[in-house]
Parts: structure tokens; C-alpha cells; sequence
């Protein structure tokens, strides 16, 4: 069972009061949710869970998921919820499930859990944090183990894995990372930048970071992987870095990459990248246009 919680660490903590919303999505199999703040009449993405579901688990009806995912982030971030108002923006009736649990025994007792928070439920109506929350639950689990089975290179199995990518737009620029232990342990992050960047610089800030962030973990033997073409043969010297801010980013990741007793880039797919890729995408995102007034 993989869980994961990420925060945007460069993003302010909730002040006392600060009004927080929850979107919430569920699958077959795992379920997620994305906390934003309002902030200068915005909301900026804060942190987002996801859990693989237990096989009884997976047995619960939608309804019930939707409810199990808001008491397992309201668990996980309970400082949060115990310090701030709390807003959930759904379509469909979680409440009216919690307010009559006497059909289930569990949600009754995730009626009481949930009753010590101040939570509102208010309609979703416009859409942008929940597409992105539903991307992310939908990333499907074997997406990094498919690495292995398509390279033609023997993966060293003492080597740790770096996935990186990194997402730049008018709203803000940001990197996901994915760092995986030998045994196969997963370590998520999604980094928000307060700079902008181009796409290309966005990929290799995303890089540098993998890279540092390995490096704190004391990591010995590192195997990167990015959808980046031109990060990955620019590093490898296939490309030439003829741009001064290019060379600068070839160089510094070259530097850290000298500091491991191994380590090489790859490029993979898109599509053998996708939890990465949806983390810098959350990371990247202000949701400018979902105010108050838009979702109340």
C-alpha cells in the first residue's frame, strides 16, 4: 500500500483562520486530494495526498470512498484542520452520507472523527484543482516500474531511481520528483518556484533539486530518468548547451552528478513520467481564477 503527501515547502503556511479548501477524488484503486489556500483572492495549491487502497478497501462504494479520503488527509494533516476552517468543493452528497451513517458502521465513526474540525461542503463549480487532482489519483501504479522493463540497459539494483520533470506557465513554475530506494520505497515532492522559468529551465531546476535532494539522503548510486530530451543530451553532451543560462544549467548538474559514486541520466517517455509530470503541473499552478466568490 504507497501513500503519499507533498507539500510546496516555498508557499507560506495557512495563517490562524485562513480559509482552506479540500477537493477530493477517488478510483478504483487509490484516492487522492488537494488542499489549496485562498491567497490575494486566489487559491494556491498547498499539499496533496494520495493513498493506494486496501483490497477491502477497494470494495467501498464511491460515496464512501470520497468520505474515506477526507478523514485519511484529515489525519494526516491534522494541524491543519484542527487550526483552520475547512472547505470541501464536491458534486456529489458526502455530507448527506456522514450526516446519516446508519447504514455503516465505519462511517459513523468517521462521522465523529470529522465532527471535531469546522468543515463546510460548498458545489464545485469551476473545475481546474479537481481535473488535477483526478490526474493524479489515475497515475497508474506500474507507470515507473515500466522503466525497467523498456530500457535495454541492466538497471543496477543498488542504485536508487530519480524521476524528475519540471512545468512552467503564465501562473508559475514548479518541479515534481520522485526518488525511489533500492527496496523500492517512494519519496514524493512537489516544488514551487517563487522565479519564473522557461520550460527548458524549469527541467533542469527540477534536476538540480532531484539531484541535491539525493545527495542529502546520503544516496550513493543514482539512476535519473526525465521526459527532457534536451536536459538529458545536453547533460550526456549529445546536444551542445550553446545558450549562457543552458551551459550554466548543464554545468551545475554535471557538478552534482560528479558527487555520486555513480550516476547517469535518461530520457523516457512522457507517458513512463506521468506522476512526476502531474506534480510539477500542481506545483505550477495558482488556480488564480477560483475564488471565494467563484466556489461559495
Amino acid at each position: 500500500m504507497k501513500q503519499h503527501l507533498a507539500s510546496l515547502p516555498d508557499i507560506a503556511a495557512p495563517e490562524t483562520g485562513e480559509l482552506i479548501s479540500v477537493y477530493l477524488s477517488v478510483a478504483d484503486e487509490a484516492i487522492s486530494a488537494v488542499l489549496t489556500i485562498e491567497r490575494d483572492k486566489a487559491q494556491v495549491p498547498v499539499y496533496f495526498f494520495s493513498k493506494t487502497l486496501k483490497l477491502a478497501e477497494t470494495k467501498y462504494p464511491p460515496l464512501e470512498k470520497l468520505a474515506l479520503a477526507l478523514v485519511q488527509t484529515a489525519r494526516r494533516l491534522r494541524r491543519y484542520f484542527q487550526a483552520h476552517p475547512i472547505q470541501v468543493v464536491t458534486d456529489q452528497p458526502v455530507k448527506n452520507v456522514l450526516e446519516k451513517p446508519e447504514n455503516s458502521g465505519r462511517l459513523a465513526k468517521w462521522a465523529v472523527e470529522l465532527g471535531e474540525h469546522n468543515i463546510t461542503y460548498v458545489p464545485r463549480k469551476a473545475i481546474k484543482a479537481q481535473v488535477l487532482t483526478d490526474f493524479l489519483v489515475e497515475v497508474p501504479n506500474q507507470t515507473i516500474e515500466e522503466v525497467n522493463t523498456t530500457t535495454t540497459e541492466p538497471s543496477n539494483p543498488e542504485a536508487w531511481k530519480l524521476f524528475t520533470d519540471g512545468a512552467s506557465s503564465v501562473e508559475g513554475s514548479g518541479a515534481g520528483l520522485v526518488l525511489i530506494n533500492p527496496e523500492g520505497l517512494e519519496f514524493t515532492y512537489a516544488l514551487r518556484f517563487n522565479f519564473q522559468t522557461t520550460n527548458n529551465e524549469a527541467e533542469y531546476e527540477a534536476l538540480i533539486v532531484g539531484l541535491r535532494l539525493a545527495k542529502e539522503m546520503k544516496v550513493k548510486k543514482l539512476e535519473v530518468f526525465t521526459d527532457s530530451l534536451l536536459v538529458s543530451n545536453q547533460v550526456n553532451e549529445s546536444y551542445v548547451a550553446k545558450e549562457p543560462n543552458m551551459r550554466r544549467y548543464k554545468e551545475k548538474s554535471k557538478e552534482l552528478m560528479n558527487t555520486f559514486q555513480t550516476c547517469n541520466i535518461k530520457q523516457i517517455p512522457r507517458s513512463q513520467n506521468k506522476k512526476a509530470d502531474a506534480l510539477s503541473k500542481l506545483a505550477s499552478l495558482t488556480f488564480a481564477h477560483l475564488t471565494k466568490k467563484g466556489v461559495g
